[in-house]
């Protein structure tokens, strides 16, 4: 980045900031203060094709996906080595046991599958726009995604000659973006169809207040408003988005509660017909995973455990052990690990007839899957001896930034590696976005910067329940757009170097 200041006036930069303070697109501090988030000062491009073709995939990643993560027996023997090999995902593994590896246990009428995932797409400059990963558990910054549309809305109207100035084609039109919109509208679809199926057992409607009913240790007030659960991080930043889908939740009439796994310890119980009851607030409807995807987030020091993170982790199992919509369940992360993206992507798409996609929905999603090859002494060997490394990435299991091994520094790590650790990792063919044709200008901490090289990742979100989809849009439910320089290898907003952006289309 070249820092020489200013290239616009210090009067747009604050204006932009303040439109950004004021919509909530915003990390909270430690001192309970608020920074804006980094941002662009105009917009991206993208060919009008390839966002079409994106949009009509990813609904057919979502509905995969869905089944995949209620096919229990092939996760468990499609996922067992991997398991083995990370011991996070060897405790996911045991606990989806617990859930589903009886017989017994898959007649009971539980938690209902609520698929809110972020698929996430870099339009390769030679192979065309291909899977970066899935994100199936805390698939967050919707909110953000609209709100950067709304920002450089803000720009165009206010700072129109400014904005012109930095836009890359003057002729593309803003990609519309109503994702805080269509993610409440689905996760508000699934609320009200769980209430309503309890409003039918227990004979009574909206209108007539609340009674009682008797959980295990209490006997607690019914809340007869459907009624949404976060599960949320313990003094995390990112709460402003998780807000801003709050209130969007609330306008469609659904009371919102936010609870850490630790907290959720000790209040919920078990209502009448597998209804789950949190104390003082009484009947969920729909639980929301925010957190989950780390040991930190079952980690309990107080709890001074022989097992680490058991109580915490089985208060997730809890959950999933009533009649709750759920997101993201075991079985959906499971089915959006790093492994499975890899097993999907190595098998032949008539395969996917088993999840019940036709051969031309299957190579559709073929069609925007890169190439992944699992870790063995052979991938080794050809990777050290054979293999151009600028054109690998290697990715173990983990959520969110810092994972991943790029170019020479593979062959090390590599090295390291013992062989019970391979199935944890896999190599990814690497993918090299277009760059943005002009410079722009990146705000972070109210500075402005000039980004000469700057390439961006596209994260399209769904939302299906049940398996079928439930927006306006055939289970799209909006984007993200995060850009970084080309040079950076961490795009997060939050652990690397990346900005919100947003989205503008050519012809």
């Amino acid at each position: 980045m070249n820092n020489q200041q200013p290239f616009v006036s210090n009067q747009v930069i604050e204006d932009a900031c303040e439109w950004a303070i004021m919509h909530g697109v915003a990390f909270r501090q430690a001192d309970n203060t608020a920074r804006h988030c980094p941002f662009s000062i105009a917009p991206t491009t993208m060919e009008r094709p390839v966002y079409q073709h994106l949009l009509k995939v990813t609904p057919l990643i979502a509905k995969l996906i869905s089944a995949v993560s209620e096919d229990h027996d092939f996760l468990q023997s499609s996922l067992r080595d991997m398991a083995k090999a990370d011991p996070f995902f060897g405790s996911l593994m045991a606990l989806h046991q617990q859930a589903h590896g009886e017989q017994e246990s898959r007649r009971l009428p539980a938690r209902q599958p609520l698929l809110l995932m972020r698929t996430d797409f870099m339009d390769d400059r030679q192979h065309g726009a291909k899977v970066i990963e899935f994100n199936g558990i805390a698939a967050g910054m919707g909110p953000f995604g609209q709100r950067a549309t709304e920002l450089h809305q803000f720009m165009s109207n206010q700072w129109g000659a400014i904005y012109r100035e930095w836009l890359e084609d003057e002729n593309a039109t803003p990609a519309d973006n109503i994702g805080m919109e269509q993610l409440a509208l689905g996760i508000a679809t699934a609320a009200n169809k769980i209430n309503a199926e309890f409003a039918c057992i227990q004979g009574i409607t909206s209108t007539q207040g609340a009674t009682s009913i008797q959980g295990e240790n209490s006997t607690q007030a019914v809340n007869h408003k459907p009624t949404f659960l976060m599960v949320v991080q313990n003094n995390e930043d990112n709460v402003y988005d998780q807000h801003l889908l709050e209130v969007a939740l609330q306008q469609r009439g659904i009371r919102t509660v936010r609870r850490t796994f630790e907290q959720l310890s000790t209040q919920l119980s078990s209502g009448d017909n597998q209804r789950l009851m949190l104390d003082g607030v009484g009947a969920i409807d729909v639980v929301y995973l925010r957190a989950g995807y780390q040991y930190m987030d079952y980690y309990a020091p107080a709890l001074n455990e022989p097992v680490c993170c058991h109580t915490l982790s089985q208060t997730r199992l809890f959950i999933e052990k009533h009649r709750v919509a759920v997101n993201a369940t075991i079985s959906q992360q499971l089915a959006t690990s790093k492994s499975m993206q890899m097993i999907l992507t190595m098998m032949p798409a008539a395969d996917y007839a088993r999840w019940g996609l036709s051969l031309a929905e299957a190579e559709l999603v073929k069609s925007v899957l890169a190439d992944m090859k699992p870790i063995s002494t052979e991938t080794i060997t050809w990777f050290n001896t054979q293999a151009n490394k600028q054109e690998w990435v290697l990715k173990n299991q983990g959520e969110g930034g810092g994972h991943c091994v790029f170019g020479d520094d593979i062959s090390a790590k590599l090295s390291e590696l013992k062989p019970a650790e391979y199935d944890a990792w896999a190599l990814m063919q690497r993918l090299y976005p277009h760059e943005r044709e002009k410079p722009t200008i990146a705000v972070r901490d109210s500075k402005q910067s000039l980004v000469t090289d700057l390439v961006s990742e596209i994260g399209l979100f769904t939302a299906h329940y049940q398996g079928q989809p439930v927006t306006e849009f055939n289970g799209y439910a909006g984007y993200l757009i995060r850009s970084k320089p080309a040079s950076e290898n961490e795009g997060g907003i939050h652990s690397g170097k990346g900005i919100l952006d947003s989205l503008t289309l050519v012809d």
